[in-house]
């Protein structure tokens, strides 16, 4: 679970340009770290420590060698890699040449069994406004006040 709690921001583009808005931020970011990643791996298969880091190091040497050389990589039912090279727009086909080429980017896909997690992620917005109770209490639409139930009636 994500928590969030609301903080004020001015708004820089938009309708509410120059305005202040409130916006839901994360209150802090939990992050597994390698060192966790190791251990459980080591735990729950029947890989020594030394075994488990060299698959770690392995995959980077792959990730890197993908990147450098233009190159997809599909790990299978959890992501897939491709390096997108964007072009600039040109005024004339023969001004296309690499240096119309922008920086190249690592896109990530995310596999069907990790979108379907990411569903089901579960968050909270500790918002205080939201939570206050109004000392007098909203009408309702067919309640006691309306036209369709008057209410106490003197006389």
């Amino acid at each position: 679970m994500i928590e969030f709690k609301v903080v004020p921001r001015k708004a820089t583009m938009g309708k509410m340009k120059g305005k202040m808005v409130y916006i839901a931020a994360p209150k802090g970011q939990q992050k597994i770290s390698p060192e966790m990643v190791l251990e459980r791996i080591v735990r729950e298969t029947s890989l020594t420590e030394g075994d488990a880091r060299n698959v770690i190091i392995t995959l980077r040497n792959l990730i890197l060698e993908c990147a450098r050389m233009g190159t997809g990589l599909d790990l299978g039912d959890i992501f897939s890699l491709r390096v997108n090279v964007p072009s600039k727009m040109e005024e004339n086909e023969k001004d296309v040449c690499a240096k119309s080429l922008k920086t190249p980017k690592l896109t990530l896909t995310w596999k069907s069994p990790v979108r379907k997690a990411l569903k089901e992620l579960q968050v909270d917005v500790d918002n205080p406004a939201r939570k206050k109770k109004s000392l007098t209490p909203a009408p309702s639409p067919n309640g006691e006040g309306s036209e369709e139930n008057p209410g106490p009636q003197a006389g």
